[in-house]
């Protein structure tokens, strides 16, 4: 599940289809997804809710992400993880992240704060009470503004089946290229009706949670707001899929084919 959250959080860039266009989303957006292990037992959910806000005297939307584990899962494997990120709102380049996370005991409580004219971060480790510089790539996204800036700069029309999309992210203390592919349009059955939507395979490291590179899959709407209305990943032990649930504050119309 704590994989999952930041793959919800971080998704979409190709390099020669971006262009400035309407924004995807607004002050007041909030989503709330159910999540669950091998498509049958429930294991948590996640949110996530757009805020204005300012920061150093700059206007900034302020993005909370939430997770938590739930039912029968939590009483062996707990998780409570919190992300924030604080972005520009016209360029959507972080200012600052905060990761504060508990998972099954593995605790991190981290601060980054994006130095984008010198291409620095600066990270706070308040547990360990240690304080590092790193170098960063230009433009650097975090986990989270990774999402909302793609949603705003990814012109999806362009795209055909088998593109690649790149972009370059900072996580804890290193730089991650971070890539998915195009799979094409599929429409799909929600909470809300039947959904046209565009279909993406994120690549992760494969190891000790996924099974390979090619584990997830995410579904994001086919309309102006790019809501993320389903992932699923196969992990190493099992598979773990993320639904959305609940939204609200949406800027465009929600388009639905056909209503439950």
């Amino acid at each position: 599940m704590k994989n999952l959250l930041l793959i919800c959080i971080a998704i979409l860039t190709l390099q020669t289809a971006f262009s400035q266009q309407e924004s995807a989303f607004q002050d007041g957006e909030w989503f709330k997804f159910k999540m669950s292990y091998s498509n049958w037992l429930k294991a948590g959910n996640a949110t996530l809710a757009v805020k204005d806000a300012t920061l150093n005297g700059k206007d900034v939307y302020h993005v909370v992400g939430k997770g938590w584990t739930t039912g029968m899962i939590k009483w062996f494997f707990k998780v409570k993880d919190r992300y924030e990120s604080y972005f520009d709102k016209k360029t959507i380049m972080p200012y600052k992240f905060v990761r504060n996370i508990d998972e099954g005991g593995h605790t991190k409580d981290l601060e980054i704060n994006f130095d984008q004219k010198n291409n620095k971060a600066h990270v706070t480790d308040n547990k360990h009470k240690t304080k590092k510089v790193f170098t960063t790539k230009p433009n650097i996204q975090d986990m989270v503004s990774t999402f909302y800036y793609l949603r705003n700069n990814l012109k999806t029309d362009k795209l055909k089946i088998g593109d690649e999309v790149r972009i370059d992210m900072f996580f804890d203390e290193e730089n991650y290229g971070f890539k998915l592919k195009y799979l094409g349009e599929e429409t799909i059955d929600t909470e809300f009706g039947t959904i046209e939507s565009l279909k993406f395979r994120p690549y992760v490291m494969a190891g000790r949670v996924f099974k390979e590179e090619e584990s997830l899959t995410l579904w994001v709407s086919k309309d102006k707001n790019k809501v993320p209305l389903r992932i699923k990943a196969d992990l190493a032990v099992g598979s773990l899929r993320a639904d959305l649930e609940a939204f609200k504050g949406l800027k465009h119309p929600f388009k639905v084919v056909v209503n439950n």
